[in-house]
């Protein structure tokens, strides 16, 4: 039997002492995490430096090197953390099968909410700024944030699909037309800082409403129009 390597007792020590081993304490990731924030928005991703984010944390430089190995794998924890937070349950609404168009309706409105908000514009262009340099930083932003919810977006319409109240030959294209619906022309306005200002909640509300009607005029059947025919003359009887 080998004897345990120093990483090992550390661990062994701290669980003893009751304390966190290095590298394992919660309070002092999000520390530094909440410093390099700070620096990143500032600075942005190629002027900062370990050195600015160890001061702006309040840590010394050992450790943080405890917790990230280099500048790239501390933004991919601030990236993580910030869409954690931001995005959380998202996606949950899609997993009802009521009303097919203010499904749509409502999940288009909380996602082009989140898409312009401050904060996801500014970490969107801190990307992109950094990807020139590290492509794959790029490449697993786009894997870990936006293409799962791609994914998602593409099972919903297939589930659809399956209840006969879409009719789609790309379903990957159509997931992809639809949110670009959602947000048309909020995005590049707010990426390129030509809008100042997060769209209103009436102005996205006209926006999705505009583009899920689209969307179902390109995809929708025979079946849906039906179901919502019904749906019409229901409310109506009640009124």
């Amino acid at each position: 039997m080998t004897e345990p390597d120093k990483d090992q007792c550390d661990l062994l020590d701290g669980l003893r002492r009751g304390r966190p081993a290095a590298g394992q304490d919660p309070v002092k990731r999000s520390q530094i995490i909440e410093g390099a924030r700070r620096v990143f928005i500032d600075k942005g991703f190629e002027a900062a430096s370990m050195n600015d984010i160890t001061r702006e944390a309040g840590v010394s430089k050992g450790t943080i090197y405890v917790y990230f190995a280099n500048k790239e794998e501390l933004f991919e924890a601030l990236i993580e953390e910030e869409r954690g937070t931001i995005f959380k349950n998202m996606y949950d609404m899609l997993d009802r099968a009521d009303d097919l168009r203010e499904t749509l309706v409502k999940f288009g409105k909380v996602l082009s909410l989140k898409i312009t908000s401050a904060k996801v514009i500014q970490a969107q262009r801190t990307v992109i700024g950094a990807s020139d340099r590290i492509p794959e930083l790029g490449a697993r932003f786009y894997e870990r944030g936006p293409k799962r919810g791609h994914d998602k977006v593409v099972a919903f319409l297939n589930a659809a699909i399956e209840r006969g109240l879409l009719r789609i030959d790309d379903v990957d294209l159509a997931a992809y037309q639809f949110t670009e619906l959602c947000l048309a022309g909020l995005f590049r306005q707010c990426i390129f800082a030509y809008r100042t200002k997060a769209p209103s909640q009436d102005e996205i509300d006209h926006i999705v409403r505009s583009g899920v009607g689209m969307f179902l005029k390109a995809y929708g059947t025979e079946r849906l129009a039906a179901e919502e025919s019904t749906q019409t003359i229901a409310l109506e009887a009640k009124s």
